[in-house]
């Protein structure tokens, strides 16, 4: 009795435990794990490869990251070759053929529409990226296209489960396309305003909100800011209303506060990815703080 009493127990605590999530997932960047639980819940378990405080262009391929993604269903990255200083050799060695290529490898990228290709490849032009410009989670309509098109690939891959996904996404896309509604008015005032950029994270965020960079403090993309670039841009910064002097999360702030103390222009730090400052815990967060913070520096 006593043997069938604790196999009853048994069965009921494994009844009354939560399903375990059908999926793995290698999520490469933050906003893209983010994305993933807006459109699965509980239906996968996502493992997060880089922070919003590295530079996700030069990340090491550490033995935790391969371990990782050796146990992953599915690889979700940007692509467009952001990730081809450390992803390449991350798959190569998790030997995982179910990531390697196909239905378990999902680059962000092959959803949208890029900017900034280069007609011509030109090393001397400094980090160009020949599929564009890879920062495209700054710009929320293409972020809804891919949300579509990973809800799409979830179901394939999990096809007991495609209600749900279904059902997610549709949540998903009424919040979100409500959100950009809202983003929009409140930014409004921004239209026009003047920026200048550390690196070129920001032309989707730049086209979208119509702002006008007007200077980089990277002489080159990829290229640190030399002292006598960074004298150059004091005469621009000042010419005209100059909002502000953009940089990320991650990126040194040297040089940023440098031009600001030389020109009055407020250098400001934006997220750039879920996690890049405590307002931003998921992709709403990361809008509303992106705004907030440039509407700040209008004041």
């Amino acid at each position: 009795m006593k043997k069938l009493f604790s196999l009853a127990l048994m069965l009921a605590a494994t009844a009354a435990a939560p399903a375990h999530a059908s999926l793995k997932v290698f999520a490469c960047e933050p906003e893209w794990a983010s994305l993933l639980q807006e459109l699965a819940g509980d239906k996968i378990a996502v493992d997060v490869g880089t922070s919003a405080l590295q530079d996700v262009h030069q990340i090491e391929a550490k033995p935790s990251l391969i371990a990782k993604v050796r146990r992953a269903d599915l690889v979700v990255c940007t692509g467009a070759d952001l990730e081809v200083g450390w992803l390449p050799q991350l798959l190569r060695q998790a030997a995982n053929p179910k990531v390697m290529s196909g239905t378990g490898n999902f680059m962000a990228a092959n959803a949208i529409t890029t900017l900034e290709k280069p007609t011509k490849l030109d090393r001397a032009a400094g980090d160009v990226h020949p599929q564009g410009n890879p920062h495209f989670q700054m710009d929320p309509y293409r972020m809804l296209a891919i949300a579509k098109a990973l809800s799409a690939r979830l179901a394939q891959l999990d096809a007991a489960n495609t209600a749900v996904y279904q059902q997610r996404l549709g949540d998903f896309s009424t919040r979100w396309s409500s959100a950009i509604k809202r983003w929009e008015v409140k930014a409004a005032p921004l239209r026009g305003s003047k920026i200048i950029v550390q690196h070129a994270s920001w032309i989707y965020l730049e086209h979208w909100l119509g702002l006008e960079r007007i200077g980089a403090l990277e002489p080159k993309p990829g290229v640190p800011p030399t002292s006598g670039h960074l004298a150059s841009l004091i005469g621009v910064a000042k010419s005209g209303k100059t909002l502000a002097i953009v940089r990320a999360a991650y990126q040194d702030p040297k040089s940023s506060q440098w031009l600001s103390e030389r020109t009055g222009v407020p250098a400001v730090v934006l997220p750039l990815t879920v996690g890049g400052d405590a307002q931003s815990k998921d992709l709403f967060g990361l809008f509303d703080s992106t705004i907030d913070k440039l509407l700040s520096a209008a004041k």
